[in-house]
């Protein structure tokens, strides 16, 4: 599984109605509006890196509204959490 956090910037007032839209795209777990540099951050979480770069580089140029993003693709999990069951993907 390829994990990534998604920091992403939006056009002016088209943060609420592109986080909605992400929220839809497939392999977009979860989506959090912020306070600071970046107005979304999005959690990306697919079967691979080829799903992870189809959807930075495809299904996220389809979301109207978006200025900028920069992808930060994990490479290690450290969590207390049982991630296998609060992250699963049902694969």
């Amino acid at each position: 599984m390829q994990n990534a956090v998604i920091l992403i910037n939006t056009e002016k007032g088209q943060v609420n109605s592109v986080a909605q839209r992400l929220a839809e795209v497939e392999g977009i777990s979860e989506v959090f509006s912020t306070c600071g540099r970046y107005d979304l951050v999005a959690i990306a979480r697919t079967r691979d890196f080829e799903g992870l770069a189809e959807l930075v580089t495809g299904r996220l140029n389809d979301v109207e509204g978006i200025r900028e993003t920069e992808t930060l693709n994990a490479m290690q999990v450290h969590s207390r959490h049982d991630l296998e069951t609060m992250f699963s993907l049902g694969w």
